[in-house]
């Protein structure tokens, strides 16, 4: 007869084998839906900027759009509003240059060098290189602006005539009197800043662009970014105000403004991580 299991001093095991659990699902990442974080991840894959800088560049351009299409925003307004972005700019470049880490490089920004110890160059170039661009740059944002407010002059002037040299006092009084919604701007200006504050932070900071950039290099980059973006603005604003601000030339400009800004945007990144 045979005995039993526990006759023979071995431990019962009554307990039913269980059917093999699947594997469970890793949770979702927080913070963003899961269609949000795939744009991002994508984004992330085909440029070497951030995903998420990407997104809120295109939807914080997006917002003068909104405005040109739902709240007659004519050309001074945008001229005013890129202005005051282009002191933004600026001003984030101030917060980079203090943050450079590289040693300076006399292939980059001005060719201007410091001599010393590796250490201490940066803190060198720094010295003269930051009150330097606060001059330079601030002196070419206030004759932006000077050019910027007597622009609707210009434009009015070129429209007082017509083909024939008749006065033509129709479109001119028009394109002066325009109105400026100071609350509109204020707030399309807040998100325009938010959106390279936040490129400031990924890429530059938590990126490591810092680490890869000298001081003199960094100086110069936000040069050809804003006289691009800028005189393509110029041209456009003439062109409307010559022909009267119809709303698919301002959105027209709108949009090229856009896709140059995020051209220009990739480029720069680009050319810090290389």
């Amino acid at each position: 007869m045979r005995r039993r299991d526990d006759e023979r001093g071995a431990p019962l095991n009554r307990t039913p084998r269980l059917a093999a659990r699947p594997a469970r699902l890793a949770p979702r990442s927080p913070g963003y839906p899961l269609p949000v974080l795939s744009l991002l991840t994508r984004l992330d894959a085909v440029s070497r900027s951030s995903g998420l800088a990407v997104v809120v560049l295109v939807v914080s351009n997006a917002i003068p759009l909104g405005g040109v299409l739902f709240l007659g925003w004519d050309i001074l307004t945008l001229l005013v509003l890129y202005w005051i972005e282009s002191g933004v700019i600026g001003l984030i470049n101030i917060l980079k240059m203090a943050r450079a880490e590289a040693p300076p490089d006399p292939g980059a920004g001005s060719g201007i060098t410091f001599s010393g110890a590796p250490g201490c160059a940066p803190t060198a170039a720094k010295a003269f290189a930051i009150p330097f661009f606060i001059f330079h740059y601030g002196l070419f944002w206030v004759v932006h602006g000077v050019f910027v407010f007597l622009l609707p002059l210009f434009a009015g002037l070129f429209s007082l005539f017509t083909l024939e040299g008749k006065l033509d006092a129709g479109s001119g009084p028009a394109l002066l009197g325009a109105a400026i919604s100071v609350e509109e701007i204020l707030l399309a200006a807040l998100a325009l800043t938010v959106s390279h504050a936040v490129s400031f932070y990924v890429n530059f900071i938590r990126r490591g662009e810092y680490r890869r950039v000298s001081v003199m290099g960094q100086m110069a980059r936000p040069y050809g970014r804003v006289v691009i973006l800028h005189l393509t603005i110029i041209v456009g604003a003439l062109l409307v105000g010559v022909l009267g601000q119809p709303i698919a030339l301002l959105v027209l400009l709108v949009v090229l403004k856009t896709a140059l800004d995020l051209v220009l945007h990739l480029r720069s990144h680009r050319m810090a991580t290389d």
